[in-house]
């Protein structure tokens, strides 16, 4: 992949909040990469990711609706106790299914659908998190021909996650959270 990505999915769980926080909050309104992200969120109780991600971060932050259109400049959450897919012809998908990984949403299920429908032009990331969720699914982006990144596992509030991922995805570029925010500023500011 020599031309920036037509998307970005993002995995993470325990410690997602200021990980993230630390990536999107440096992107500028303008960033014209679309993110999908999913963290494993209880089912039985409201998120708040969607307010306080808006509240640090210049682009459009919203919670992922179903059969919604993918569009630039701007941030997918998935909701809670759904899977976040995308379709073939880029649009997004909230199924009931069951869980995977113990968690609903599942990271897999977003990056193996995403890297399905954008192939070589997907970026993924996997962030903090207690569990293995999302290495099946960065793998098949690396398949697919799109770049993989992952939180450097020392930096990481929880380390399993990132450590699985670069297990199963020994390729993926290993970066410490500010790295990842440069990193994407830079595939950003890229002309097509």
């Amino acid at each position: 992949m020599t031309t920036r990505p037509e998307a970005i999915v993002i995995g993470a769980s325990s410690g997602a909040i200021e990980a993230l926080k630390v990536i999107v909050g440096s992107l500028p309104a303008s960033f014209p990469i679309p993110i999908l992200i999913v963290v494993h969120i209880p089912p039985d109780r409201p998120s708040a990711l969607v307010e306080v991600l808006r509240r640090g971060t210049l682009v459009c932050v919203s919670e992922a609706e179903d059969k919604e259109p993918v569009c630039t400049n701007r941030i997918y959450i998935a909701p809670p106790d759904y899977h976040l897919m995308v379709e073939k012809h880029f649009h997004l998908s909230l199924i009931y299914d069951e869980a995977e990984n113990f968690s609903r949403p599942a990271i897999d299920v977003l990056f193996e659908t995403a890297a399905d429908a954008y192939g070589s032009d997907l970026l993924g990331i996997i962030l903090t998190g207690a569990n293995g969720d999302g290495s099946r699914g960065l793998q098949k982006i690396v398949e697919a021909g799109g770049r993989a990144v992952v939180q450097c596992p020392e930096s990481a509030l929880s380390p399993d996650m990132p450590k699985a991922a670069i297990k199963k995805c020994p390729t993926a570029e290993v970066l410490r959270l500010e790295e990842i925010a440069d990193y994407l500023l830079q595939w950003g500011s890229i002309n097509d």
